[in-house]
């Protein structure tokens, strides 16, 4: 007889996937630690009601000794449980200048991996086996960094091909069903490592907020998430339709309409919030990498629009330009501008 614990977490994963064809595969991303062996066990339990099949694929980073052996008993277990077909898959995580850190390399490696696999095995979906206290940490990484609305949204329940059903549960929850099926998850030492960020979230951070504030801060964090990913949500719709309404482009530039007519407002009128993602967007269609743009960028994109003065171009990633020439914003890649670029205009055309 399944746990109370169980049921939740199968019924949760249940509604996740309620979109996918039966007999559609999904495979379960897999480090052998408590989380993603707690979300094979979900996995495997659904997988008996016979609608969808689950396997699984189980990441050696080769970050540290005996890594090929974690990844070995993790797809060992996961075969234990009855998922079919399991992997495991070996990435190389760059080092060095560039690539943006240990943590965000892994995740990049991991992640290439994990499409590969279900591109290979004509999977619909991954799950991942993120976690309360992950959306949690996720939410103070965000507020102690300055970013907006949608870092603060936290982490996505569903992103494309990426599946994460246990966001409302927490680690003891998902331990607990490792318990429960008698697995023997592998305790990370990177997860208790004070070098990176999140740990020291993880371990100093919330501990203190929680003692302080009382045992319902994870919850709070999360639920805040929840919220304002409806809000980022809605003003994302806004963006689409305005950056559809505006933006084309002429051979090689992204070219941004600023002015209105009769069916659209002046982007000035337009909300700073639903305006700023329509440049963010146009940046990423110009093909600015989307972690190199910041704050600062769209700040002096935006005054080209809301407090016009002359001003010239603003530098962008990747050697792009963004500059106003009359009642357009344009894009350019590393081609020098004509002398006019970013210098005519009225300031209230």
């Amino acid at each position: 007889m399944q746990s109370a614990g169980l049921r939740a977490a199968v019924n949760a994963l249940d509604v996740a996937l309620s979109d996918l064809v039966a007999g559609n595969l999904v495979l379960v991303g897999c480090s052998g630690g408590a989380d993603s062996l707690g979300l094979a066990v979900v996995a495997a339990q659904l997988a008996r009601r016979g609608r969808l099949r689950f396997g699984a694929v189980a990441i050696d980073h080769q970050l540290q000794p005996g890594s090929d052996a974690v990844a070995s008993r993790a797809a060992e277990q996961c075969r234990d449980l009855g998922l079919e077909p399991v992997e495991v898959i070996a990435v190389d995580v760059p080092r060095g200048p560039g690539v943006g850190g240990m943590e965000a390399a892994a995740r990049g490696a991991r992640r290439a991996a994990l499409v590969g696999s279900a591109q290979l095995r004509g999977a619909t979906a991954v799950l991942l086996a993120h976690t309360r206290e992950d959306q949690a940490e996720t939410v103070l990484l965000g507020l102690a960094r300055g970013s907006g609305s949608r870092s603060l949204a936290g982490i996505a329940p569903r992103d494309g091909l990426w599946r994460r059903p246990l966001l409302s549960f927490s680690r003891a929850d998902i331990r607990a069903l490792c318990h429960e099926f008698g697995l023997k998850p592998f305790d990370d030492p990177h997860n208790d490592d004070p070098r990176f960020l999140r740990v020291r979230v993880r371990h100093d951070v919330l501990p203190v907020m929680q003692s302080a504030l009382g045992p319902g801060v994870v919850e709070a964090l999360a639920r805040t998430a929840s919220l304002l990913r409806q809000d980022c949500d809605a003003l994302d719709a806004l963006a689409d339709a305005e950056y559809g309404s505006r933006v084309t482009r002429d051979l090689g530039d992204v070219v941004i309409a600023i002015n209105g007519d009769a069916d659209r407002s002046s982007l000035v009128e337009v909300p700073a919030a639903v305006r700023k993602r329509v440049l963010r967007l146009a940046m990423l269609a110009a093909g600015c990498p989307p972690g190199s743009l910041t704050y600062n960028h769209l700040e002096q994109a935006d005054r080209l629009i809301s407090s016009w003065r002359g001003q010239g171009a603003v530098r962008l990633p990747a050697d792009r330009e963004l500059g106003r020439q009359s009642a357009t914003l344009v894009i350019r890649c590393a081609e020098p501008l004509n002398p006019s670029f970013g210098t005519t205009d009225n300031p209230h055309n």
